[in-house]
């Protein structure tokens, strides 16, 4: 299938040809990954800007690293370190990149339809890299490319999502993709950490992580924000961990061939236990080193698109 969106903003109305796209792609360039040689010339002649509004140090590097990788001209932006401080708009910092004659501007940013605000504005390409409480869309599609490669495939299989769901743009977008790949979803968390009318979605819901674990393809864990303890979401991270952690014990109730994933930073000793995060059927450094690829194959694909049909 010849890819022919000229943004990613989400996971929301990405079809199932288009991720099988994306995730066949990553396949071919992980081997590049695996070479001597990483310098391929897929991007020569383009250039990539990643706007960072947040820290980040998975998402941008493996942005930063798939553009050097594939030749591609290849520049940072920190807010902090930038006009933003002075008080330039996001629609201003999009249509000053566009005239430096950049080709796809990669950002991450705290509120939410950031990414979709700027795609209105600008001639590049535009890649959600994480906005607000909103979407994670290539987070989401490495990891369905690491259960795929981990599992075979990824449609039928029983996949657990445990954590603090409502602040969650990776679950959001996990739920899209593996829903449309023709996964069972079940979503576990404290009752407070539950966004609302979650079962619309066609997802399981439970409390119960015991439940949620039970007979799971994938369990996937989820990062609790440090940062918002003081809202009172629940007691405290040690009745977290003693509830809702992912133990040996937890563990042994999913499949035996389950794998155990989680999109990095852990929070060892509260989502997961470390014996669990360094165990055989942990694929979480594999996480890593798939969005390498995943972003190179959507770099790719989205700065090769045929301009006559472009999907907005």
């Amino acid at each position: 299938m010849q890819f022919k969106r000229k943004h990613l903003l989400g996971l929301y109305d990405v079809t199932k040809e288009e991720i099988e796209t994306i995730l066949d792609n990553a396949s071919l360039m992980k081997h590049i990954l695996s070479q001597n040689s990483k310098k391929t010339p897929h991007l020569q002649g383009k250039s990539i800007i990643t706007l960072f509004y947040e820290n980040s140090t998975r998402t941008r590097m493996s942005f930063e690293l798939a553009a050097k990788y594939m030749s591609a001209s290849a520049a940072n932006i920190s807010a902090s370190a930038s006009s933003v401080a002075k008080g330039e708009t996001l629609i201003d910092t999009g249509r000053n990149l566009d005239m430096m004659g950049c080709d796809l501007i990669v950002i991450r940013h705290p509120m939410s339809g950031a990414p979709h605000l700027l795609s209105k504005y600008t001639k590049a390409s535009i890649i959600n890299a994480g906005d607000g409480l909103n979407e994670h869309p290539t987070q989401a599609l490495l990891d369905m490319y690491s259960i795929r490669e981990a599992k075979g495939q990824i449609e039928g299989l029983n996949v657990t999502i445990v954590g603090d769901v409502f602040h969650s743009r990776v679950a959001r977008s996990n739920i899209w993709g593996l829903k449309t790949m023709g996964a069972k979803v079940t979503i576990c968390a404290p009752s407070t950490l539950l966004p609302p009318e979650l079962e619309k979605t066609g997802v399981k819901v439970t409390t119960n992580v015991r439940e949620a674990a039970r007979g799971a393809d994938v369990v996937m864990a989820l990062r609790i924000q440090k940062e918002r303890q003081h809202s009172g979401y629940y007691p405290s991270l040690r009745e977290y961990s003693n509830i809702f952690g992912i133990n040996k014990e937890v563990i042994s109730l999913a499949k035996k061939d389950a794998i155990i994933m989680h999109p990095g930073p852990i929070n060892r000793g509260v989502e997961l236990t470390s014996d669990v995060a360094d165990s055989g059927r942990s694929v979480i450094l594999e996480q890593v080193q798939n969005g390498v690829a995943v972003r190179m194959a959507l770099l790719y694909l989205m700065t090769r698109r045929n301009m006559d049909e472009i999907i907005n």
